[in-house]
């Protein structure tokens, strides 16, 4: 990854360089995550969750590196069985199950917009910040369909019917929201 030349909103806001910091904004990411992953509509193979737009925000918010480990805090959590991951559920078989593809690219994800955000501040308008969002979603649904497809064997359109259909709309609202939230967040910082 490239050097960052813009600030992202987290050292906008808390400038001062500390460890502590950094551990807070990492787990505080990891537990925004886990808290959203709960507000859940159970579909099946794969339910709709507010999962995707905390991770879109804390990649945004946090930057590239610290973006991803605070996605990867998540899922070594989840891995490790507390119950982050939607409906409350944990443990290593969720990577092996046919969401198990969705949850690994958010690490991805995060460090690509926190990196398109550090790269070029497309999250100070809405357009820019929307970018940086499809961009990351379309890393999700890559790693999330071609573990669907391998885990399930559904392929082509069932598979597109499974994985990526009943997510659209869904999915333009997030982006839509966090595209408002984050130049919003931005007007805020600066007035401070």
């Amino acid at each position: 990854m490239t050097q960052a030349t813009h600030p992202t909103l987290a050292r906008t806001l808390a400038p001062a360089p500390s460890l502590a910091r950094d551990v807070l904004l990492i787990l505080g990411g990891a537990a925004l995550v886990a808290l959203v992953a709960q507000v859940e509509l159970p579909l099946k193979p794969v339910p709709v969750t507010l999962q995707t737009l905390a991770v879109l925000l804390v990649g945004a918010a946090l930057g590239w590196k610290r973006g991803a480990a605070s996605l990867s805090t998540y899922l070594l959590a989840g891995a490790a069985g507390l119950p982050v991951f939607a409906g409350g559920s944990a443990g290593l078989a969720k990577f092996a199950g046919p969401t198990g593809g969705y949850l690994l690219s958010y690490v991805f994800a995060a460090a690509l917009v926190g990196w398109l955000v550090q790269r070029y501040a497309l999250d100070r308008r809405p357009l820019g910040a929307a970018l940086a969002m499809l961009a990351a979603s379309v890393v999700i649904y890559a790693f999330g369909l071609t573990w669907l497809g391998l885990v399930t064997g559904l392929k082509g359109q069932a598979l597109l019917t499974a994985g990526l259909t009943p997510f659209l709309l869904g999915d333009g609202l997030k982006i839509g929201l966090a595209a408002l939230l984050l130049p919003g967040a931005w007007a805020l910082a600066r007035k401070r």
